[in-house]
């Protein structure tokens, strides 16, 4: 999105046709921009009163942008980790994971038989494309079954995305996401499984945070981390996508004319020359029409149908026409549909639409070549230069029910005919009008200027002359359409017959006549357009769809000002002027207004008829989306502070987005207009104007910004030719008048050009015609004044690294040169231009309100060839017309910072104010001023040339060595005063040759503002580099403002013999604003706690309130701006504290509380401590044996995620306060209520994050957690040292020497190899005189200057030990995707290479190691540590490496070289590693801060500086003796030095960094990281003890045993022969590394007839495990070719599997159960209790680990999945797990299956094997027995019933009788 009200034309934020850039870069541009690398567009004083006055600001700096920044290569690497999959759908299968990007395929290994295989490898796809062609591919993750060499597999789902929408993630990532696989070839089935990966995509200078790799323990709920964005339900339905292509036009010739000739001999016709077709691609997928021969009005009326899931992760739809050929298809033109901007997913919101709707399509221009050099334009790359077609289009989208039974399964693209749709469809036809004037056509490439120049305007075909479309064979349509024209003068036919009269003889005009180019200076000519400005206008046809371009004007205007109130802010704020909050109030006050006259204006339009239902939906949708804006923004603005003018100013921005995507209309109605410059019959050079711009309304704020206005605009080369150097220059620059509206509304079309012109038309008989030139008999006179003061940090355009610049400033046809200042990037020209009778065009308040553009461009002055281009900058001046005053508010005009651009890069910046003032020129003026000068009696007036009187007078040249070089004027100047600098000379490092001769004596000048100082001479830099004199001073006078300041110049200059001087290299300091030194506050009682240096000698700061767990804060102490006073210690806002309890010892438990003001919450963080992993809460004391180094890592690591998830809530909780306050104001709740509300909130919060977090605290009741066993930590950073503590530069700083060329590349990377050496040091600046009390103070050295106390610098000997962890994510580099790490490392002349310790085929190596190098400061004083890959062949390739300047560190007032431990022992893993004793570091800080203490008093208490610490006093020696020991009070005061007044600062503790590693071939793209740490202890002082050992921890052997004792229910496949029965011949299977190389089977039960089968077999699995990351190690050789062993490290996962023996055919897979043997579900006590939701919920059941139950028997279910994917239960198994030690392995070993030792006894298994041949009857009894046993009984029981009954009923009667009878 351009910033900046004058929009040129070469702005194309019109995105819809062109190569679309994505939305993602801008917002990244925009995201640099806030963070300040672009700075924003600065503004002109007029907007600090714009708050209260009405006058209007136009910004002072227009944003013009030269160079094409789309379609230009660009380096993007993409990572990809497959973890693991789950839940993978088929039985027993060996799943490969396919990553596809594009069209590059990896896969992974093949894990055998298992539905959730382990993976972990990592995938590396480099590319170099453009940004557009990047995030359109797609991201494409494929599960395959059992693929080999010989046969492709089976596809069992995939799983696709687009690379933008990973780079739209926050911090282009998705992290340890699940992704859902679903299956292309059939829809109705449901999720595939799941695959967890991770995938970022880095652009260069992109970092990625990766979150730390440490144990990956967490099993998180699938669920909750699913790989989708933000906002997209986790339930995707499949969708088909409709794109109908109906037909196109205006199609360009594909083919040559001789071919036509030839084919015309042949057939005897002549036909049109394209064949077209259509090809739709969408999220991987290509679908394509039929094609049409020859014609250029193709007609397909065809749908092209996607299926895929909604909503789909692929942003775009790329519609393309081609033409089909024998030999190669080309592209004609391509669109691209972007699915946010046609759908709106709010509850409100609709699925995709559009149209039907013609879509433009633009390219390269439309003469056919047969090697087109702008081919890739049509593509879609880059900013299309020519209307090539437009094509009608409709797109739907439909959700399918895939339930219905009818559906297609497959995903297939399907082509299918549609019917064809009415004229009408798409609006009704309408004549356009478009008009154009040339005012002025100036700044014309030299290249050109030698023949007749004309302008072509276009609009669609028509008007194009050269190259429009042939005539078509079918003109039946084109009465309706309007002609294209061929010839100029054929007329047209108007069918409305009520103008037919007036207009019947209107002819188009389109281009101007040729003209010869006069000269301008050297580079540029100009057109004589003086007083003849030709016109220039032209007829065509169109669908009248305005109200779509009125709609988008609309949002436009609004967010053009918003967007120029936003920068108002901005600029306010940057240069501290007050009240940056009121400005901020009135634009939010302008936005909301703008808002609600949006909805009142749109209401209008609701209810038209003959609009698609895109236009429809779209209306509602931009009026609801205004209407809460304009409701946020009253809101907003309500709650904007002083101090919360920054974030709501990140609310406004985006506003600011949302309107511009907003604005962007999908459906585009009239084609944009190109500006052609024609030389000679070609084509030269062009702008493209959006039509919305200059399209006409009648209501103002529909009309186009650019619509009756005179506008500039730049015209650059086309395509590819505009890159790189040939694209910086101007090719011409034109002041423009455009009007394009319906011919029926054109009487307004000459409203807008300023007045005094009469028009001559073409011909002598209509009336009715537009003008073809219009003459200016009424001139405005102006004289521009350009105060040129200063440019700083120009780019370096000789081999010197400096240039020698001069400024040359285009106004109108007139040129002029300030004067060449040699040898400096910073030049001081203190120069006024003066460009008198400067002829203008305009209206006079169109002019204040926008005036004429500026153009400054800076050159290097070569003494042979020509200059050389260094970059450009537009301004706009400040205008006053005569009958203005001159004076305040506007004048005298202010000095302001102007951006110099060179292509897209930024060149530096430019000091300058620009004026432009009307010159009185009629006699009536003259004779007005005569008689005022008579009645006041003023003495007399001159009036000179054309009356300048009234101008304010200009003071000639004052400087008589300048000669007539007038000097900027005293007001406008700046004022200054006298300042002192002292310079700090340390010495200089790393200096390279110069002209293959070494550097020997060098030498340092400083330079500012003209005055300066000189180092004293290195005398041997072999020998020693530092200066023998430490501090210069000289005086300068420098502006009192402290914006002005110009920048300093550090020169290094080598002394040859004879008196030469040679440059080596240099550095500017661009600001000096980080050394100002403020003196203390008087009233202040201690003044030294309030005097403050940025960089601090005296660094009097308080860091009272940081925190210790997050150091990256104490940072801010040396970023904060100079000037503030800090007096007292709570300065900066409390934090809060997540570690103040600090224990200090691990035996003892006193504690010490620093500080308490946490609050409650934070009381019960602690408590909450992680719970332990796995359910069994017994908490073990930990064995100090046990504990090593590496335990404190983990344990650290531990902790640095949690206060990273804590952060995270903490902020997600500040936002969700946030929201709820907006809520509020909307809905007028009283405060109380927001607490209930707010406490409702957070719940839903705390739902969302319980979610998210581990399993192993899935029920809530688990708040109250056992707390972590106490291990001593160290603090993990996950960046380098350097970034937490301000690089070091605490008081001695480094500043890079330059030389050479400065590279063109819009990377600014290349900066690294100008690099020539560093000079050290540091500057401090104050102005003169000082107070006199620092001078007083007790041992002030005069020779110091300000920088006292600073150590000496001569040569010291030091002892470096490195400890190099571990390496992470390194990029791999060998073929098979892996590398072979090695450690080197460099200091000075000595070199340490580790290569016979490479670590074999791994990209997450852990080295563990520690090396000495002794090393002499300051000659040896940089370290490299780099990662080697080792080869068998050939040399060893650098992975990347990593630089730490080891000097900085050693001097720091951090005490970088031996961190300082939390807690003091004197055995054990947590040893002190420092020779010095923490009471000695203390002794010794106190002595050097010259404060009072350590005072050590009874009862552990130590005073420092009146601050009193508590702490423990005793301490257990190796023998468990306890001694009395001051160290632990002495530690605890250290870990809080930074509370001590004045010198305290935050100490670096012990601790771990990560480096990023980075490679010279891959600047700017990190290739992994590594994690070490550097101790330095000075040889003069008592040597250290050992290094401390952190080799990798030794895996610890076990030995797994389980017995299977018996199998229940297990479910029966076969079908026994004879009787039909279902059985089973049941084995158990078992497996525990990942792959099935270990597997153990046990023997066969044949013949179960219930699925019981007797086993009693044991399984032992000897396995190597690493008890603290819960990982097995299997070490394998991955092929019969490896060299040697590769280490993986897997999940210890036990599986055990069900399967049915089959003597002939396979065996058949029956069920399987996977126990992570660190969490399971306990087994069940009996067969009847084991079921599924043993699996099912396996999340809410208990869990144990194996490793802390050692023996455990129950029952198992094995599941399996049916066809529908459910699970279901397919056996039972009884099995007891043993887990022993290698040790006890020994001591009791036991034997496989059921041997010696320790046998089982045989199964006792009922004898039905063979039981057919030997006994018939014992096998009857069996079935019968256990087969037909019940049914047996049941029918006996019911015999014995009807017996019973028939006994009955037969005895019955005779009873009956004897019982009447009474016998």
């Amino acid at each position: 999105m351009k910033l900046g009200k004058a929009k040129s034309s070469k702005d194309d934020h019109k995105r819809g046709d062109e190569p679309a850039i994505l939305e993602m870069e801008d917002l990244d541009k925009k995201a640099m921009r806030l963070a300040g690398m672009l700075e924003p567009d600065t503004i002109s004083l007029a907007s600090v009163t714009a708050v209260t006055t009405n006058v209007s600001n136009k910004r002072s700096k227009p944003d013009i942008k030269m160079e094409p920044s789309s379609g230009r290569p660009v380096d993007y690497q993409i990572s990809i980790t497959v973890i693991e999959a789950r839940q993978l759908i088929g039985l027993n299968m060996d799943p490969v994971v396919c990553v596809e990007v594009g069209d590059d395929k990896k896969y992974t290994s093949m894990k055998e038989s298992t539905n959730c295989p382990y993976y972990n490898e990592y995938f590396v796809f480099d590319f170099h494309v453009p940004p557009d062609v990047m995030f359109d591919k797609i991201i494409k993750l494929s599960v395959i079954h059992s693929k080999n060499l010989l046969r492709s597999g089976t596809l069992v789902g995939t799983f696709k995305m687009d690379v933008g929408t990973v780079y739209s993630q926050p911090e282009h990532q998705f992290y340890h996401k699940w992704a859902i696989l679903s299956d292309p070839d059939d829809i109705t089935a449901g999720c595939k499984g799941y695959v967890k990966c991770d995938i970022a995509v880095v652009g260069k200078g992109d970092n990625i945070k990766t979150p730390h790799k440490a144990n990956e323990t967490d099993e998180d709920d699938i669920e909750g981390n699913l790989l989708l964005p933000e906002g997209i339900p986790a339930e995707r339905q499949w969708a088909r996508f409709y794109v109908k292509i109906h037909r196109a036009e205006g199609l360009p010739k594909m083919n040559t004319s001789i071919m036509a000739n030839v084919k015309k001999a042949f057939i005897g016709e002549n036909r049109d020359l394209v064949d077209p077709y259509v090809q739709v691609q969408f999220s991987g997928q290509k679908g394509k029409t039929s094609v049409q021969k020859s014609s250029y009005e193709p007609i397909w009326n065809e749908q092209v149908i996607f299926t895929e899931l909604f909503p789909p992760l692929c942003k775009r739809i790329k519609v393309q026409i081609r033409d089909s050929d024998k030999v190669n298809d080309v592209a004609i033109g391509t669109h691209f549909i972007d699915l946010r901007k046609i759908s709106n997913d709010g509850d409100k919101g609709f699925l995709p639409t559009l149209g039907p709707a013609w879509v433009n399509m633009y390219g390269s221009t439309r003469q056919y070549t047969l090697m087109d050099e702008h081919q890739d334009l049509n593509d879609g790359l880059g900013e299309g230069v020519s209307f090539r077609a437009r094509l009608l289009i409709s797109v739907a989208v439909e959700i399918l029910d895939t339930t219905s039974p009818e559906i297609i399964c497959s995903t297939d693209v399907q082509v299918e005919p549609v019917s064809n749709i009415s004229e009408s469809a798409t609006g009704k036809m309408e004549e356009f009008f478009l008009f154009g004037s040339f005012l002025e056509a100036t700044m014309i490439d030299r290249k050109i200027g030698d023949k007749p120049i004309s302008f072509e305007i276009t609009i669609g075909n028509y008007g194009n002359h050269i190259d429009g479309v042939s005539k078509s064979s079918s003109v039946k349509k084109k009465k309706k359409e309007g002609e294209d024209q061929e010839e100029e003068n054929e007329l047209i036919q108007n069918s409305s017959e009520d103008e037919a009269d007036e207009d019947a003889d209107l002819t188009s005009v389109s281009s101007t006549p040729p003209m010869k180019p006069f000269i301008t200076d050297r580079n540029y000519f100009h057109l004589p357009y003086f007083e003849k400005k030709p016109c220039v206008y032209i007829k065509s046809w169109w669908q009248d769809q305005r109200r779509r371009l009125y709609n988008s004007n609309m949002m436009d205007k609004i967010a053009d000002k918003l967007e120029e109130g936003l920068n108002d802010v901005q600029e306010v704020i940057k240069t501290e002027k007050a009240f940056p909050e009121r400005r901020l109030r009135g634009v939010l006050e302008e936005l909301s207004i703008g808002c609600s006259r949006y909805v009142t204006l749109a209401n209008k339009d609701v209810n038209l008829a003959g609009r698609t239902k895109l236009d429809r939906e779209r209306l509602k949708s931009c009026m609801r989306e205004m209407d809460s804006m304009g409701q946020q923004a009253k809101q907003i603005r309500t709650q904007v502070k002083k101090n919360t003018v920054k974030e709501k100013l990140k609310l406004a921005q985006n506003f600011l987005q949302r309107l511009r995507f907003l604005a962007d209309e999908p459906q585009h109605s009239i084609p944009d207009v190109f500006i052609w410059m024609m030389s000679n019959n070609k084509r030269i050079a062009y702008a493209r104007i959006p039509s919305k711009d200059i399209l006409y309304s009648v209501v103002d704020e529909e009309t186009g910004k650019d619509c009756g206005k005179v506008k500039a605009v730049f015209l650059k080369l086309p395509g590819k030719k505009g890159f790189g150097p040939a694209g910086w220059t101007v090719q011409a620059k034109l002041e423009l008048y455009l009007w394009l509206g319906l011919n029926k509304s054109r009487k307004n079309f000459l409203h807008g050009l300023p007045n005094g012109f009469e028009e001559i038309r073409a011909t002598k008989m209509g009336h009715g015609l537009p003008p073809v030139t219009l003459v200016y008999d009424m001139k405005q006179v102006f004289q521009l004044r350009a105060h040129m003061y200063q440019a700083r940090s120009l780019f370096a355009a000789d081999s010197s690294g400096l240039s020698d610049p001069f400024a040359r400033v285009f106004f109108s046809s007139q040129s002029q040169v300030t004067e060449v200042l040699n040898e400096t990037l910073c030049p001081t020209w203190d120069q006024l231009l003066v460009f008198d009778d400067v002829e203008l065009f305009g209206e006079a308040t169109e002019l204040r309100d926008d005036p004429p553009i500026i153009v400054v461009e800076f050159y290097d002055q070569d003494t042979v060839g020509k200059a050389e281009f260094i970059g450009r900058t537009f301004a706009k001046p400040i205008i006053k017309m005569r009958d203005e005053p001159y004076g305040p508010p506007r004048f005298p005009p202010q000095l302001e910072y102007y951006q110099i651009y060179r292509g897209n890069s930024i060149a530096g910046e430019l000091l300058a104010a620009f004026e432009l003032l009307q010159i009185p020129f009629d006699a009536e003026e003259i004779r007005r001023a005569l008689i005022a000068v008579h009645d006041f009696a003023v003495p007399q007036i001159k009036v000179g040339q054309g009356g300048r009187a009234d101008l304010p007078p200009l003071e000639g040249p004052t400087d008589s060595e300048r000669g007539p070089i007038l000097p900027v004027p005293l007001g406008i100047r700046p004022v200054l005063s006298r300042y002192r600098i002292e310079v700090l000379f340390w010495g200089l490092r790393d200096l390279k040759r110069i002209n293959l001769a070494q550097v020997d004596r060098p030498r340092v000048d400083i330079e500012c503002a003209g005055r300066g100082v000189q180092s004293a001479l290195i005398q041997n830099y072999k020998k020693n580099p530092n200066f023998s004199t430490l501090v210069k001073w000289f005086e300068v006078d420098l502006p009192e403002n402290e914006l002005l300041h110009p920048p300093l110049n550090i020169r290094v200059v080598d002394c040859r013999a004879f008196g030469r001087y040679i440059l080596v290299g240099s550095h500017a300091v661009s600001t000096l604003r980080h050394f100002i030194y403020s003196p203390p506050d008087k009233s202040c009682n201690n003044w030294a706690t309030a005097a403050k240096l940025m960089n601090g000698y005296m660094v009097l700061t308080n860091g009272c309130s940081q925190a210790r767990s997050s150091p990256s804060l104490s940072s801010r102490t040396f970023s904060r701006p100079a000037g503030d006073v800090s007096v007292s210690l709570e300065a900066e806002p409390p934090i809060r504290k997540m570690d103040t309890v600090v224990k200090l010892d691990a035996m003892s438990d006193a504690v010490v509380k620093v500080d308490m003001n946490e609050d409650e919450s934070d009381k019960e963080k602690k408590k909450k401590k992680k719970k332990k992993k796995g359910g069994a809460e017994e908490e073990e004391e930990t064995d100090e044996r046990v504990l090593d180094w590496w335990s404190k890592y983990f344990a650290s690591i531990e902790t640095l995620k949690e206060n990273l998830r804590s952060q995270e809530a903490a902020q997600a909780e500040a936002e969700e306060r946030e929201d709820l306050e907006i809520a509020a104001e909307a809905a007028d709740i009283r405060p109380d209520d927001l607490h209930l509300k707010g406490s409702k909130m957070k719940e839903r919060f705390k739902e969302k994050k319980s979610s998210k977090q581990k399993r192993s605290q899935a029920a809530d009741g688990s708040e109250k957690r056992p707390p972590k066993a106490r291990v001593d930590e160290l603090v993990v950073y996950n960046r380098e040292l350097e970034s937490e503590y301000g690089n070091f530069e605490d008081w001695l700083h480094t500043f890079n020497l330059y030389r050479g060329k400065a590279g063109d590349d819009d990377e600014h990377a290349l900066d690294d190899d100008r690099i020539v050496g560093r000079f050290k040091g540091s500057l401090c600046m104050y102005k003169v005189p000082l107070s006199q009390e620092i001078t007083r103070e007790a041992g002030y050295d005069p020779n110091m200057g300000m920088f006292q106390s600073i150590p000496h610098n001569d040569p010291i000997h030091v002892l470096v030990r490195v400890y190099v962890v571990r390496a992470t994510d390194l990029h791999p580099a060998d073929i098979n995707g892996k590398a072979d790490p090695y450690v080197v490392i460099k200091l000075g002349k000595s070199e340490v290479k580790d290569k016979e310790n490479y670590i074999s085929k791994q990209l997450n190596p852990v080295f563990g190691k520690s090396f000495d190098i002794e090393a002499t400061f300051p000659m040896e004083s940089m370290l490299t540590v780099s990662v080697y890959d080792w080869d068998l062949v050939g040399t060893d390739d650098l992975i990347g490496e990593t630089k730490i300047d080891l000097e900085n560190r050693f001097y720091s007032k951090f005490r970088a070289t031996c961190g300082i431990a939390s807690n003091y022992s004197m055995h054990g893993y947590n040893i002190w590693r420092d020779p010095m004793k923490p009471s000695q570091i203390l002794a010794k800080l106190c002595k050097e801060g010259k404060i009072d203490g350590p005072h050590y008093g009874p009862g552990g208490k130590v005073k420092v500086a009146n601050r009193i610490f508590t702490g423990a006093t005793e301490i257990e020696d190796e023998n468990g003796l306890k001694k009395q020991t001051e160290e632990h009070l002495a530690l605890s005061v250290l870990n809080h030095w930074e509370e001590i007044p004045r010198v305290g600062c935050k100490l670096v503790p012990e601790h771990v960094e990560t480096r990023p590693l980075l490679n010279p071939d891959k600047p700017g793209i990190e290739q992994g990281r590594l994690e070490m740490w550097v101790d330095m202890f000075p040889m003069d002082m008592p040597a250290p003890g050992p290094a401390i050992d952190i080799s990798p921890r030794k895996p610890k052997s076990f030995e797994l045993r389980v017995i299977i004792w018996n199998t229940d229910d297990v479910i029966l496949e076969d079908d026994a022969f004879l009787t039909g029965e279902k059985m089973s011949d049941i084995y158990v299977r078992g497996w525990l590394k990942g792959q099935q190389e270990d597997k153990q089977d046990t023997d066969v039960h044949y013949h179960s007839l219930t699925g019981e089968g007797n086993f009693n077999w044991r399984f032992v699995f000897p396995f190597d495990y690493l008890v603290a990351e819960e990982k097995i190690i299997i070490s394998k050789k991955e092929s019969m070719f490896s060299w040697d062993e590769t280490e993986y490290k897997i999940p210890p996962r036990l599986t055990m599997q069900v399967w049915d023996a089959d003597h002939f055919s396979a065996d058949d897979f029956l069920g399987a159960i996977e126990l992570d043997l660190n969490r399971f579900p306990r087994g069940a006590k009996t067969a009847k209790q084991c079921n599924l939701d043993m699996i099912r919920n396996e999340q809410e059941l208990p869990t144990i680990s194996i490793f802390k139950q050692k023996r455990v028997k129950g029952w198992w279910p094995f599941v399996a999945r049916d066809e529908n994917d459910e699970m279901e239960l397919t056996g039972k198994v009884e099995a007891e797990l043993h887990l022993v030690t290698a040790e006890e392995a020994e001591k009791s070993p036991v034997g496989l299956g059921r041997n010696e030792p320790d046998p089982l006894e045989k199964p006792n298994r009922p004898d039905t094997t063979f039981l057919w041949f030997l006994s018939p009857l014992k096998a009857i009894r069996y079935l019968v027995c256990n087969r037909y046993k019940w049914l047996i009984i049941k029918i006996v029981l019911a015999l014995l019933l009807l017996i019973m009954i028939g006994l009955f009923l037969y005895s019955m009667p005779g009873y009956l009788v004897k019982k009447l009878l009474g016998a």
